[in-house]
């Protein structure tokens, strides 16, 4: 199970953000997840579960998962379809002259941070 690994990767991003930007506790964080990926959404927030027990900067963080479909153009025809469905042969005119658009992505969408006090709303911070 990498998506272990894949946590602490998350955490250390994190953690740099957060001493860029004199936070010290983060709420929430947003992630932009592909369909193809090799990252299995369940054992990601799993770990996070875990892993954020051991952090004072992510104690009691909220992971939020967004899932980007995976579609792939054609070259050939220039359709665009869905990648799980067909994989790499495109269903209008069967060119394997193909490539992957979107649905590969890993990044950190969003960081909310508490306001000062002791306010309800959250401030959102972008990573650079």
């Amino acid at each position: 199970m990498h998506e272990l690994g894949v946590v602490f990767s998350i955490m250390d991003r994190l953690q740099e953000v957060a001493d860029a930007n004199q936070v010290d506790r983060i709420s929430k964080v947003t992630i932009d997840l592909g369909e193809v990926t090799t990252v299995i959404p369940s054992y990601l927030t799993n770990c996070w579960k875990w892993a954020v027990k051991k952090s004072e900067l992510l104690s009691g963080a909220e992971l939020e998962i967004k899932r980007v479909p995976a579609i792939t153009y054609c070259e050939n025809c220039g359709n665009e379809y869905e990648t799980v469905k067909y994989g790499k042969i495109c269903p209008k005119c069967g060119s394997s002259d193909t490539w992957l658009l979107q649905g590969n992505e890993f990044m950190i969408r969003d960081i909310e941070v508490p306001e000062r006090g002791d306010e309800i709303e959250n401030k959102k911070h972008r990573p650079q």
